[in-house]
């Protein structure tokens, strides 16, 4: 029966990304599928597009594929294009060259397996590719999703944190992130599916990579220096493999505190990225950003 690998959220980060195409090649696996965001968040989105499409693997749009192909067209409100805070996505938008952004244009919302149609793979869910499935998603809610498909078997990520969730009804599978995992484990993580007798078997990879190389990247590319706050933010996601970046937007917002570097040690001093953004959402609406005992 066929074994399909399914890697997701790369996010620019090419040296994650080769160290799973070398580990999927040790896996004896059928088919391999993409679930988005090839780039985005990271320095090397032209570089994971041209591998991608050299491997020939197939893929569908995720939101940051969208989101910098409206940055490309202009079509943005005007103040993402002077404010700090979205220095990092101007800044990647230039990076991407003209046969990335051809290719990420053409990516389809979702795709169904060649050597398994009833496993259906989108970023976010069947409804949005900016909805999040992981553990806090209500289990009504994953069954309407399965309701919401053809096949029995999900593939989603966008959250970057793996989750299984097997039902009567089916399969939902999250299958991490490539190149910027926010499950407190840094390694490079995807998914390999395969169909038994009795239902599916989900097999969790996390393979290590060379970070410091795409850390020391973030240096010599410019990006950190030319990123604004944000580019310093995701510099300490993949250091922390936890998110800072939506946990500071909120801060700023919650705090009336300017989003740009001058408010990123204070908000440093009082964030624990080993708490979950529930939690540190809750304490931010109770008035304190410190964890209470």
């Amino acid at each position: 029966m066929p074994r399909i690998a399914i890697i997701a959220d790369i996010h620019a980060n090419l040296f994650a990304l080769e160290a799973v195409v070398d580990d999927i090649a040790a896996q004896n696996v059928d088919e391999v599928l993409v679930a988005g965001d090839l780039v985005g968040r990271g320095p090397q989105g032209s570089a994971v597009v041209h591998r991608i499409a050299e491997l020939g693997w197939r893929c569908v749009r995720g939101n940051h594929e969208d989101y910098l192909l409206n940055f490309i067209a202009g079509d943005i409100p005007d103040d993402w294009r002077r404010l700090d805070q979205w220095a990092a996505s101007r800044w990647m938008a230039r990076e991407l060259d003209e046969e990335s952004v051809q290719f990420i244009d053409q990516l389809p919302f979702s795709l169904h397996a060649d050597t398994d149609p009833g496993v259906e793979v989108f970023h976010g869910s069947p409804n949005s590719h900016s909805e999040g499935i992981g553990k806090w998603t209500p289990e009504p809610r994953l069954e309407q999703l399965l309701d919401d498909i053809d096949g029995s078997v999900l593939v989603c990520a966008h959250t970057h944190r793996p989750l299984q969730y097997h039902s009567d009804q089916g399969l939902v599978v999250n299958v991490g992130s490539v190149g910027l995992p926010f499950n407190s484990d840094w390694r490079a993580q995807y998914v390999i599916l395969q169909r038994r007798d009795d239902g599916y078997e989900v097999t969790l990879r996390r393979v290590e990579y060379p970070r410091h190389k795409i850390l020391d990247y973030y240096e010599t590319s410019g990006f950190l220096d030319d990123g604004g706050v944000t580019a310093q933010l995701l510099y300490h996601e993949l250091n922390h493999a936890r998110p800072f970046l939506v946990p500071f937007l909120k801060w700023a917002e919650k705090t009336d505190r300017p989003a740009d570097p001058d408010s990123l040690p204070e908000f440093l001093d009082v964030y624990d990225p080993s708490q979950s953004m529930r939690t540190f959402f809750e304490q931010l609406g109770r008035g304190t950003s410190r964890p209470t005992t």
